[in-house]
């Protein structure tokens, strides 16, 4: 279903996987990854939108660092992955993501919705302050905290596990506080849960969060 393609934003250039829907798109969808970079379980989210009727597109932002990473879920690959996004900051990846949005549109999609989890999560929180899709919704982005007093300039979902000893309720609940206009929702769940590759994948909270997302994105993108 899906293809590599090439991303031109003003960070630079760099590959992404694009999965394409049959018929004319419903809207679009940029899935922004882990920090595992673009791999088996980010290309099946993004083939899962497509399935769904959307072009959706997932950047290789570690491409700015190092080309080509595709990272399983061990102590050490999560280390590794924690370097590049150490390295990289947030500034190339709202980029991109902003480039990500016009190439979806430039392709036929005429509202864009932006998502991500973990890592991406966090990218899709500023995507949502910083850049103008028509949605975003983020998964336990652990850097979302961190960034609080910035303000979504679009409609704003965000799914945390309060279980997450990476993101702490109370965090998430000052979110609330901060932001009563972003729909905010918790799950009895770990950090990661919508990822069946990994030991914390919940299914339940999993098919859960991604029914509510399917349904914002329906209802703010088409």
């Amino acid at each position: 279903m899906g293809e590599d393609i090439r991303l031109k934003s003003s960070a630079g250039e760099i590959g992404a996987y694009l999965a394409t829907p049959k018929g004319t798109p419903k809207g679009g969808i940029v899935v922004i990854q882990e920090i595992f970079g673009v791999n088996h379980h980010i290309k099946a989210v993004t083939d899962k939108f497509a399935a769904e009727g959307y072009l959706a597109i997932a950047p290789r932002y570690f491409d700015h660092v190092k080309t080509g990473v595709d990272l399983g879920y061990t102590p050490d690959t999560i280390a590794e992955g924690r370097k590049y996004v150490t390295e990289l900051g947030f500034d190339k990846p709202v980029a991109d993501t902003d480039a990500a949005i016009a190439e979806l549109k430039k392709r036929g999609a005429a509202k864009v919705a932006v998502t991500g989890f973990c890592w991406g999560g966090t990218i899709t929180w500023l995507s949502a302050t910083r850049l103008k899709p028509d949605a975003a919704i983020a998964y336990y982005g652990g850097g979302i905290h961190g960034t609080k007093n910035e303000k979504p300039q679009v409609p704003t979902m965000m799914h945390f596990g309060d279980k997450d000893m990476h993101i702490p309720m109370a965090h998430v609940n000052e979110l609330r506080k901060l932001h009563p206009d972003v729909q905010i929702f918790d799950y009895p769940a770990d950090h990661g849960f919508h990822c069946d590759e990994r030991g914390s994948y919940d299914a339940a909270a999993s098919k859960q969060a991604m029914a509510r997302t399917l349904e914002f994105v329906k209802k703010h993108v088409g």
